[in-house]
């Protein structure tokens, strides 16, 4: 059923989310926490679209046999019988140890159908039949689901633990025909109308429940970024059921895409200090996320080689021409009188990720070429080696997400020189002036 997948999705994509370490099991580096208010929403949507999706609902027709006084035997049929209109007056989902269970009180429906009936008689030897259309109301429906939801082979299976409903009371209001002469004949079929709207209702729960197992056991197990990585994000255990929350549990770490190779796990710890989920009463979904994430981020895309740049243009395009290092750099000016420069920066390690409670830390080696541009040709004038530890804090504002960032380290070394010794005191200073930003 297309809307059951719809609706898994906003279990996923739900409205705001949180960054915190994780403080999952071994081989789990991020989950996600769908609280009582994410639950009811998705409740909510899944219940309006699923009915949307069952209207017009037929039930199979019913057939009978009733004997009446001086007339005798007759055929009664009922043909036709659709549940046009269902209304849910409430609706709510509990979570338990087993799984969940999802139930609709209230319910009412209406249906419409055809009847029709004959008989017999032996004097004169005739056969009397009449026909003609029915309105149905089925009140105080009561639709229960328990679902079991289990980690298999790193996806989701779905099980249905029960499934029933239950129709409280039925009117039915004939027309055509001398409906008025035979409303009470019609009534009998109450009972069997009732139990055809509860199998088939049933039935269209259990089908649709079946659909969406298969549905997950089809998800993906990773996620694309590009054409060098992807997300790893198979479950690792049966999703933790609380009572006003349920949490996914999920590798979540990059994965090489051209080799479909995981990083391995062991390459990672995990965050030392746990930090529990906390979405908020008004939030709908909290994801928390080990630094160990985002250090398999960083350590993939160094190892492709990813991390280079060359700087050629920055908004004060003179600062890449050589006079203007005169006084810095003099000795790079004496041989190399108003050239063009450009920067080549290559990290020396991957970047090292520090999450807190309290901020997002970083630690970043690189080293810096200095190329003078004559003619044609690059030269190389001197390397030196970068080391940078920043820190930064998320926050979220509304539907926005905002932060601040810090320099709270830099340092400087030569590396080598083909123009003598460099005045890295004065970079230094210049650069620990750089002050901090916020968004």
């Amino acid at each position: 059923m297309d809307v059951i997948r719809w609706c898994f999705f906003f279990f996923l994509l739900l409205q705001t989310f949180f960054f915190s370490p994780s403080h999952t099991q071994t081989d789990s580096f991020t989950s996600i926490l769908i609280s009582q208010n994410g639950l009811d929403f998705v409740k909510n949507l899944l219940v309006n679209k699923a009915i949307a999706s069952i209207i017009p609902l037929q039930i199979p027709r019913i057939e009978k046999s009733v004997r009446i006084p001086f007339l005798g035997g007759i055929d009664v049929v009922v043909s036709n019988l659709t549940i046009y209109e269902l209304d849910v007056a409430s609706s709510y989902v509990n979570l338990g140890e087993t799984g969940v269970v999802i139930v609709a009180s209230g319910t009412t429906c209406n249906l419409s159908m055809n009847w029709h009936y004959s008989y017999a008689t032996w004097l004169p030897p005739m056969e009397i039949s009449d026909q003609g259309i029915a309105s149905v109301q089925v009140e105080g429906m009561e639709i229960g689901l328990s679902l079991g939801l289990l980690s298999s082979e790193g996806g989701l299976k779905l099980s249905l633990s029960e499934c029933g409903c239950h129709v409280k009371d039925i009117s039915i209001e004939l027309e055509g025909g001398a409906s008025w002469f035979y409303q009470g004949m019609v009534n009998a079929f109450k009972d069997q109308i009732g139990a055809s709207v509860e199998t088939t209702i049933s039935n269209k729960l259990t089908e649709g429940v079946s659909d969406l197992d298969s549905f997950l056991q089809s998800l993906p197990k990773e996620i694309p970024v590009d054409d060098k990585a992807a997300l790893n994000v198979t479950f690792t255990s049966d999703p933790i059921l609380r009572d006003s929350s349920i949490t996914f549990e999920i590798d979540g770490l990059f994965t090489k895409t051209e080799t479909n190779q995981v990083l391995k796990s062991s390459s990672f710890r995990k965050s030392a200090a746990p930090s529990a989920i906390c979405p908020g009463n008004s939030k709908m979904l909290g994801i928390s996320l080990d630094e160990a994430v985002f250090n398999s981020a960083a350590a993939l895309y160094y190892n492709a080689e990813f991390m280079q740049w060359v700087v050629d243009k920055i908004p004060d395009q003179a600062l890449l021409n050589t006079a203007r290092w005169r006084f810095i750099i003099p000795q790079l000016y004496r041989k190399y009188p108003n050239q063009d420069m450009n920067l080549n920066i290559s990290l020396s390690s991957p970047p090292l990720v520090k999450i807190s409670e309290q901020y997002v830390g970083a630690n970043v080696n690189a080293d810096l070429v200095i190329n003078v541009l004559e003619a044609d040709q690059v030269i190389p004038v001197a390397c030196i080696s970068l080391v940078i530890r920043g820190s930064g804090a998320l926050r979220v504002m509304g539907n926005n997400l905002g932060g601040s960032v810090r320099l709270e380290d830099f340092s400087m070394s030569l590396e080598w020189s083909n123009i003598g010794n460099l005045h890295l005191h004065l970079l230094q200073t210049a650069s620990s002036s750089i002050p901090s930003c916020s968004q």
